[in-house]
């Protein structure tokens, strides 16, 4: 049985690593990658490195804003199937940086109850709707460095 489990785990991180490379080459050569992704939230990390790095030595506020979007973008995205035509516009975006970005960086969003809620509405109504996302990303030594929130636009086309 774990045999079986580490099989589907490796299976779902190629194909995460497959995804970024087609549809988003931006964050997947930036270095991010999914290192949670369940019903109850995702994580997503970032290390720094010279591909990703800023002026002042410590990632670039970019990388750092496609790591916390990938999180609620995947977050919604996971309860779609492939019939199902939706279109997901990002609205809005709000950061705040507390500490300076170096090392791993991981990106939290523990809203995988309130996704699935909303995607359920929006999937049940003619009408499009939006949901606020919050990521809160944390270093090696797990100390706040920065809070996100990305509001979304969905609907069932």
């Amino acid at each position: 049985m774990k045999n079986a489990v580490n099989f589907r785990k490796k299976a779902l991180t190629r194909s995460i690593r497959l995804f970024l490379l087609q549809k988003l080459p931006l964050a997947y050569i930036a270095g991010v990658k999914v290192t949670k992704f369940d019903e109850q939230g995702t994580e997503t990390c970032v290390k720094f490195g010279w591909i990703n790095q800023n002026p002042f030595r410590s990632i670039y506020f970019a990388a750092m804003h496609m790591a916390a979007e990938l999180a609620t973008g995947l977050l919604l995205f996971q309860y779609l199937d492939e019939e199902t035509r939706f279109s997901m516009l990002l609205v809005k975006t709000n950061a705040s940086f507390s500490k300076k970005a170096v090392g791993k960086i991981r990106f939290e969003c523990k809203q995988g109850e309130a996704a699935h809620s909303f995607i359920t509405h929006v999937l049940n109504t003619s009408e499009g709707d939006s949901i606020d996302l919050p990521v809160i990303s944390y270093n090696e030594s797990n100390e706040e460095v920065a809070r996100f929130n990305y509001t979304w636009s969905c609907r069932k086309k």
